[in-house]
């Protein structure tokens, strides 16, 4: 989705002020402190900033997995698209929100896989969540998302212990994208990887979003991600977000001292 059309739709996402301290933090200092952001449908936002700065935090806010005060997560849920605050959703809503309509990719895949099963069954268990009971059916998708994310399909009954971690990652994505959702949350789905193996599972990803016209926040603190896969991007120093556009015009025209300072550092001899 271009982003004329995207300016033109109505967001898929909004969080309005959403803060978070954690248990024990000396007062006044916060992870995450009135953040507001808006997603589009077909859009991914890139969340940049250095380690610490809170972008992992604000991610796991929105996702609903720590609380968060004040602040709310609003999203257009379903086909009827519902606007529905996600933290005040029941429990047991919001579970079978994250488990269809909603993905999340973790930094190092065996926190976001089931290494104990196979990669079949964890492509299948999250099907399986959603209704589907057909031994058939659980096969055949686990082998045809394998395929998309470019795995050999006839290592479907592998243990992910057996993959490298770049493989690990991909069946990650395959394990989310199975149930086709609207919207992906990626915590740093590069990290740690070999440079060659970052640029392959990057080039995948822009692929699988451009295709499926995924939306999708991906917290980052590789600038050249962002440029690659982000529509728009938005900077975070301190808990807070200080500037926020076109990834083209904050990479290469930045406003803000901090965008300033991190962007030298890359461009830096």
């Amino acid at each position: 989705m271009n982003q004329a059309t995207i300016e033109n739709a109505h967001p898929l996402l909004e969080v309005r002020n959403l803060s978070h301290r954690f248990a024990g933090a000396r007062p006044g200092v916060w992870a995450v402190q009135e953040a507001s952001l808006q997603l589009y449908p077909g859009e991914v936002l890139a969340i940049v900033g250095e380690s610490g700065s809170g972008k992992s935090s604000l991610l796991n806010c929105i996702a609903g997995r720590i609380a968060c005060a004040p602040g709310q997560v609003h999203y257009r849920r379903g086909s009827d698209e519902q606007w529905v605050d996600v933290h005040a959703l029941p429990e047991r809503e919001r579970r079978q929100l994250a488990r269809s309509e909603w993905g999340f990719v973790e930094q190092h895949a065996a926190e976001g896989l089931r290494m104990n099963v196979s990669a079949g069954a964890n492509v299948g268990e999250r099907l399986m969540a959603a209704g589907e009971r057909r031994y058939e059916t659980l096969r055949e998708q686990g082998r045809r998302w394998m395929e998309a994310v470019e795995l050999d399909p006839e290592r479907l009954d592998d243990s992910p212990r057996a993959f490298s971690g770049g493989m690990r990652q991909r069946l990650q994505i395959a394990r989310n994208l199975v149930t086709h959702p609207r919207l992906v949350l990626m915590d740093e789905p590069t990290s740690g990887l070999d440079v060659s193996v970052q640029a392959r599972l990057l080039d995948l990803i822009r692929q699988l979003v451009s295709r499926l016209q995924l939306s999708a926040l991906i917290v980052t603190h590789d600038l050249g991600v962002a440029r690659l896969l982000a529509q728009r991007t938005l900077v975070m120093r301190q808990g807070r977000i200080v500037e926020q556009g076109l990834t083209d015009r904050v990479l290469d025209d930045p406003q803000h001292p901090y965008t300033q300072l991190l962007v030298s550092s890359v461009v830096a001899p």
